[in-house]
């Protein structure tokens, strides 16, 4: 083996060279040509669509973000994440954070203005808020094996990605937190929402919702795999079902389409 590289002295190599030098964004755009708009309403609109607000009080203006608020709250509540009440003496409220995310296209266009309620889990204790934290995933090896599988055989491979999966993780710990920002019930401000299934952020989000799709699976006729805990397997008479999980992605393959498409709906 040749000799091996000391981080340390490639940073005091780097230091005795000249000091780096870092452009601003103003002496990028002037170096590149820029492409200006002839309406200059038209570029403050576009501007305007493409930011992804920091804050509540951002996108409570623009009409597309507020329907997407109002889309993750109906999804929430259809699902009966949680209940409003007082919060009990000894308990402490986690606070909510909306994060707002637009998905684009592969030519830059705007397809969906996403807009998500995450809890802001860096509060919790351990042994209070929360225990167990640790949600197995697929090893990249173990991907890799079950698509050369697939290809072996000529299987198709189907990639699910499960919508708002975190919120049908169901919570063992008692779990408060405060009324979203724009959202609080009126006359009832200073109540909070006891949890009863988990929310995006909070530390046992993942292994709730593990705990949950493992619980499903098996009720499906699914045996997990005693050398990868990821992967399941279903054998009914000659069809075969072979599926890897990665947190809220499933990959799915087998000999059966008709099985497959069976166990997506």
């Amino acid at each position: 083996m040749g000799e091996q590289l000391n981080p340390e002295m490639m940073m005091d190599d780097l230091s005795d060279e000249e000091p780096q030098h870092y452009r601003s964004l103003s002496e990028i755009y002037d170096q590149n040509d820029v492409v200006e708009l002839a309406d200059s309403d038209e570029a403050e609109a576009l501007l305007a669509e493409s930011d992804e607000p920091a804050k509540f009080r951002d996108a409570a203006g623009s009409p597309k973000w507020v329907e997407a608020m109002n889309s993750e709250i109906r999804s929430i509540e259809k699902n009966r994440t949680w209940e409003l009440t007082k919060l009990p003496a000894g308990h402490k409220a986690i606070g909510l954070k909306w994060i707002f995310k637009l998905k684009k296209n592969a030519d830059g266009g705007i397809v969906k203005h996403k807009a998500r309620l995450v809890a802001k889990g860096y509060v919790q204790e351990h042994g209070v808020d929360y225990d167990e934290v640790f949600a197995p995933v697929a090893r990249l090896d173990t991907v890799k094996l079950i698509l050369a599988l697939a290809a072996n055989r000529g299987w198709k491979v189907h990639h699910l990605d499960v919508k708002t999966a975190f919120l049908n993780g169901e919570l063992e710990e008692e779990v408060y937190v405060s009324q979203p920002e724009g959202f609080a019930v009126k006359g009832k401000e200073q109540h909070v929402l006891k949890l009863s299934k988990s929310l995006y952020g909070l530390k046992q989000a993942p292994r709730a919702w593990n705990i949950k799709l493992d619980k499903s699976l098996k009720k499906l006729g699914f045996v997990k795999c005693p050398s990868e805990s990821a992967v399941y397997k279903r054998e009914a008479g000659k069809a075969t079902i072979i599926l890897g999980v990665y947190v809220d992605d499933l990959l799915v393959t087998g000999n059966d389409p008709l099985e497959i498409m069976k166990f997506k709906q």
